[in-house]
C-alpha cells in the first residue's frame, strides 16, 4: 500500500524549470536516486512521497517557492506518455482533457483519487492536508494543464478561473500573473474553470485517425493494467480513498464493486484468504507508516485521514503496529534516509 506513484516523465519539466534558472538538476536528482537510466526506462515510476521531497529540495535549492508554477510552464504532451500523445491529436480541447482523464492511471496512481472533467471544470484531486511538501504538486498540476491547453490550441484556450483548496500562500501574487485570470484560494476543489469556447477550440495537431489509433493503444494498456489487479487491490483502493471520511463498510465497498456483500466476503476468503476487516486494518497501517515515514503531516491530521476517532486512538494503534510511538518512528526513519 503506497500513497501513490507517477511516471518519471513528470520529472522532465522539473529538470527544465531548474535549468531555466541556470541550476544543474543532476546533483539534486542523484541525491534522490534518479539518474538518466531511470528517466529513460519505459514505464518507470517515482513514488509521490519521493516526488514531494524532491520538489521541496528543488524549491530550497532555487530559493523559489513558486517553482511548481514554473515547472508547469515546461510541460509537454509527451511528458504524459501515450495518453499525452493521444490528447495532442484530439479534435478539440475538451476531447484532449477527457482523454487525459480517462487514461490517467497509465501515468499516475494516487490512493486519494484521480482527475475529472466536470462540465467546464478540469478538476485535480485533493491531496490535503497541505504543507510545504505538497503545495508545489498542485501548483505544477494546474500550471501544466493550462500550459498544455495553450500549447495545443496555439494560445486560443484561456482559463476563466483557477480554484485552489489551500489558503493563499506567501507567493500568492504569482498565481494571477502566471495564469492571467482570477485565482481563488480556500475553495472546495483544485480545478480550472474553462469557458465553453476554449474547450471547443480545435487543436493545432488534430489528427482524427492517429487519435483513434492512440486511444486504442491506451485502452489496451489500461485493460491490461486493471486486469492484473487482484480483488484485494481493488478493495484496498476503495477503502484507502474513503478513510478520511470514515471507515467504509463491507456493504459500501461491495456496492462500489457491483457485488452483493456476501459474494465479496466469500471471494475475499476464497481468492485472497483474508477478511474485509483485515484489509481495512492493513490499509490503515500501511498508510500510517507511509505518512509518518515519507511526509511531514502532523499526527492529528494523519489520525483524521485514517479515520481514527482521536489522535490518541491513532497513537495507540501505531504503538501496537510498530512497538514505537509515531514521533520516535519518524525520527528513526529520518536518520536512516
Amino acid at each position: 500500500m503506497k500513497l501513490g506513484d507517477l511516471s518519471v516523465g513528470y520529472l522532465y519539466s522539473l529538470q527544465a524549470a531548474l535549468r531555466a534558472r541556470d541550476i544543474d538538476p543532476t546533483p539534486l536528482f542523484q541525491r534522490f536516486r534518479i539518474d538518466d537510466g531511470l528517466l529513460a526506462r519505459s514505464q518507470a515510476r517515482i513514488s509521490i512521497p519521493r516526488l514531494m521531497r524532491l520538489g521541496n529540495a528543488a524549491i530550497q535549492l532555487s530559493g523559489n517557492p513558486a517553482l511548481g508554477l514554473e515547472m508547469g510552464q515546461h510541460s509537454q504532451p509527451s511528458h504524459l506518455g501515450l495518453p499525452g500523445m493521444a490528447a495532442q491529436c484530439a479534435p478539440d480541447l475538451r476531447t484532449a482533457f477527457a482523454t487525459l482523464v480517462r487514461f490517467e492511471r497509465l501515468t499516475s496512481q494516487n490512493y486519494r483519487g484521480h482527475s475529472s472533467l466536470v462540465d467546464e471544470a478540469l478538476r485535480f484531486y485533493s491531496i490535503s492536508p497541505y504543507n510545504a511538501f505538497n503545495l508545489f504538486v498542485v501548483d505544477s498540476a494546474l500550471s501544466s494543464r493550462v500550459q498544455l491547453a495553450r500549447r495545443m490550441t496555439g494560445g486560443q484556450a484561456r482559463p476563466e478561473e483557477i480554484h485552489i483548496e489551500f489558503p493563499a500562500p506567501d507567493y500568492a501574487e504569482r498565481y494571477a500573473q502566471h495564469f492571467d485570470c482570477p485565482v481563488l484560494f480556500g475553495q472546495a476543489h483544485n480545478q480550472i474553470i474553462w469557458p465553453a469556447e476554449s474547450l471547443a477550440a480545435p487543436l493545432l495537431e488534430r489528427a482524427d485517425t492517429t487519435h483513434a489509433l492512440l486511444v486504442g493503444l491506451c485502452e489496451a494498456q489500461l485493460h491490461d493494467l486493471l486486469r492484473q489487479r487482484s480483488l484485494r487491490e481493488r478493495v484496498e483502493e476503495i477503502v484507502s480513498a474513503e478513510l478520511h471520511s470514515g471507515l467504509p463498510t463491507l456493504a459500501e465497498v461491495a456496492r462500489r464493486l457491483g457485488l452483493p456483500s456476501w459474494t465479496l466476503r466469500r471471494r475475499l476468503h476464497a481468492e485472497e484468504n483474508t477478511r474485509f476487516q483485515d484489509i481495512v486494518d492493513g490499509a490503515r497501517q500501511a498508510l500510517a507508516l507511509s505518512y509518518i515515514r515519507d511526509t511531514e503531516t502532523a499526527l492529528g491530521e494523519i489520525a483524521f485521514l485514517l479515520g481514527f476517532s482521536s489522535p490518541e486512538a491513532f497513537q495507540r494503534a501505531f504503538r501496537r503496529w510498530t512497538g514505537q510511538p509515531p514521533g520516535q518512528y519518524r525520527r528513526g526513519a529520518r536518520l536512516s534516509d
